[in-house]
């Protein structure tokens, strides 16, 4: 498991949401939901699985989250962004069928009806619904309390609906058309999760009917009050107007600002975009920046409608977006709280930078004193390490890596050019490089490290411990040995030399290791850089006119010799090379070939 994902599980809130499992390129490859996330995401990590979910986990690098305030709301934004990514380890339905909506049909006497396509007919939807028995279930509920029109208009005879007072079959008993427009607004606020006057009627019902010992009639309403109770959602993942909509929040601390943006298109909250930076002046100033950058520089499409909280002061935000979009601070309903839900987001993320922040300095800072305590010497703040580079003697280099407090501090880098040692001696490169380092740190009065790492064994401990003896200087000297595989294995230090054992889970053992790739790292990028250039020069030494300034013209327009030797003449010149100069480039490669 990577260090990022384990901090992270370590970190997740209690809360439901979704997750989105992503590859090593960023790609989402999962979209899921959770009652917690914290228990749904961190199964992923332990235990045995099957064949399936294995792949899956084999190919997750990170993970991000959106906390929602419950598991309704998390499942139908999980079917939002499930649409929305199509990632690839999601079940998709059959067909590309969308989910299922309730319709009521824009007629004289209107109906109740589920479908999965939403057209502009007139008709008002409610949706989308997780799976076709969801929105079932509240249909049968509502055919239950209003009698809407279940069927095609007979003239001459009443339907089976009517019969069982699921229908007044509105020709033949000449209803009056407006008891159907309040039928349809009273479903309107049912749908919209505004059922207190249902609720209050149907409890009025039942004690009417149980007055009245009808205790058939009380069942009925009681059991309605039951499933009006089991069916309240509401549901901020669909807005019913099908408009698009930019959602703000944000939340700032210890002068960090987190602005959290829900992207609601065609109604449904299709994606989010966190944005974490320091901020230097007022938090709605620099909001109200961040907010023209996101539209102008960063080239995001207004919407119809942008929603902020209410801190934000209004007339300057609309004069930033401009008129394309209307800018909206909700008050109410469930506007306002997709607005909170935003903010909400903003301080969960904010709070996991500073808590991953501060359980990396504190696995960091923990390793350098255990490397302390390993060695037996006061915690080396400061770690400097050396490796050489060069192949069968030719370009030697060495490279110097500082690491401050577990952390590099690549200001303090240093590259040498061999200047003293000729061939591939190791050791003699290694006491020239510590003399020349530490010499002129002697002169200059800059700082020591508190332990040097060397990249080897030890000979190169011994080299480096010589040189420092010569100098008077009493810095601990530590060898990182790897094995046959080219791992970090071993811990040499002491007099005489000791293997000091390292547990392989360790952060110390982290921490050498990573100090040990950087510093082999870095010394292999400057032999092969230096490398390249004296390849390049050495077929265009001795040429007239051609200095190192025009050497480095050739090397910047070409990259190569033999994309010169392929130029003509002309091409060369182009390159910023006097024309006769060119020609005894060219003439040169030329006899060089031959």
């Amino acid at each position: 498991m990577n260090p990022t994902i384990k901090a992270k599980l370590e970190l997740l809130p209690d809360s439901p949401g979704c997750y989105l499992h992503k590859d090593k390129n960023g790609t989402i490859i999962y979209v899921g939901k959770a009652k917690n996330l914290k228990n749904r995401v961190r199964s992923y990590f332990r235990g045995s699985h099957d064949t399936k979910t294995e792949l899956l986990v084999s190919e997750i690098e990170d993970f991000e989250y959106i906390v929602v305030e419950s598991n309704i709301e998390s499942l139908l934004l999980e079917i939002n962004l499930i649409q929305e990514h199509k990632p690839k380890f999601n079940i998709m339905l059959k067909d590309d069928k969308s989910y299922p909506f309730i319709k009521i049909t824009h007629e004289k006497y209107p109906r109740l009806m589920i479908t999965r396509q939403v057209k502009k007919d007139g008709g008002l939807y409610f949706g989308p619904y997780p799976d076709v028995g969801a929105a079932n279930e509240i249909k049968h509920l509502l055919d239950r309390i209003f009698p809407l029109r279940k069927c095609s208009l007979h003239e001459k005879k009443v339907c089976f609906y009517y019969h069982i007072h699921q229908c007044l079959c509105p020709v033949v008993n000449h209803v009056d058309p407006q008891l159907y427009v309040d039928m349809v607004e009273k479903i309107k606020r049912f749908l919209n999760g505004n059922d207190d006057e249902i609720v209050r009627e149907m409890q009025a019902n039942m004690e009417s009917a149980s007055s009245r010992l009808d205790f058939e009639a009380a069942a009925e309403y009681r059991d309605i009050l039951k499933a009006i109770s089991t069916l309240r959602t509401k549901q901020r993942m669909r807005n019913l107007d099908n408009k698009d909509r930019d959602v703000f929040g944000y939340h700032v601390d210890n002068g960090w600002m987190c602005v959290q943006v829900f992207f609601v298109r065609q109604g449904k909250l299709i994606q989010r975009d966190v944005n974490l930076f320091p901020y230097y002046a007022e938090a709605e100033d620099d909001f109200l920046t961040f907010l023209g950058q996101f539209y102008k520089e960063a080239n995001h499409l207004l919407p119809k409608e942008i929603y902020l909280s209410k801190e934000i002061d209004l007339a300057s935000a609309q004069a930033i977006v401009g008129e394309e979009a209307k800018v909206i601070q909700p008050s109410r309903g469930e506007k306002k709280q997709l607005v909170a839900m935003a903010e909400k987001n903003a301080r969960t993320q904010l709070q996991l930078k500073f808590d991953l922040a501060e359980k990396d300095l504190v696995k960091t800072q923990g390793a350098v004193e255990g490397i302390g305590k390993l060695l037996g010497i006061p915690t080396p703040h400061r770690i400097e390490s050396f490796d050489n580079s060069n192949i069968m003697g030719t370009s030697p280099v060495s490279a110097m890596v500082v690491f401050i407090d577990g952390k590099p501090s690549k200001k303090d880098y240093r590259k040498y050019k061999i200047k003293t040692v000729v061939g591939a001696d190791d050791y003699g490169t290694m006491r020239e490089v510590i003399r020349r380092r530490y010499s002129r740190a002697m002169r200059e009065g800059t700082v020591l490290p508190d332990l040097i790492a060397m990249d080897g064994g030890a000979g190169q401990v011994h080299a480096a411990q010589e040189v420092l003896d010569e100098l008077g200087l009493d810095i601990p000297v530590a060898g990182m040995q790897k094995n046959d595989k080219h791992q970090t294995s071993e811990l040499l230090y002491g007099e005489p030399l000791e293997l000091v054992s390292l547990d392989r889970r360790s952060q110390e053992f982290f921490l050498l290791t990573r100090i040990q790739d950087e510093v082999h790292r870095f010394a292999i990028s400057f032999h092969r850089q230096l490398r390249g250039k004296n390849s390049f020069s050495s077929k265009l030494d001795g040429i007239e006119g051609l200095g190192p300034k025009r050497k480095q013209k050739l090397l910047t327009s070409f990259k190569n010799l033999k994309a010169i030797e392929e130029a003509d003449v002309q091409l060369v010149a182009e390159a910023g090379i006097p024309l006769e100069v060119a020609k005894r480039v060219k003439e040169s490669l030329t006899k060089s070939e031959d």
